[in-house]
């Protein structure tokens, strides 16, 4: 079963602090069964790890892209990993 499980690191940019965005991917994480964390960086970027279905993983990098109503993202780095089989989903 691991071998349908991804992992998607995301690096956020733009205006991403303190626009509700770290709850809003963790609501999306809930509801697609997708694991990992998601936090605030001192660089003013946001930070997360996504590990679940491919096609869910897809759709909160995607949601990642444009965040809540009040983010303005400006860029998002994607970088794959090797999943570690983490449950839940955290802010950290």
């Amino acid at each position: 079963m691991a071998d349908d499980r991804v992992r998607r690191r995301v690096v956020i940019r733009g205006r991403v602090q303190g626009v509700f965005f770290r709850d809003s991917i963790r609501q999306r994480a809930h509801a697609r069964d997708v694991a990992g964390w998601v936090r605030n960086r001192v660089d003013g970027t946001v930070e997360a790890v996504f590990e679940g279905k491919p096609y869910d993983v897809e759709q909160l990098v995607r949601y990642a892209e444009t965040g809540p109503p009040q983010a303005e993202v400006q860029s998002v780095d994607v970088r794959d990993e090797e999943p570690e089989g983490l449950t839940g989903f955290e802010i950290r």
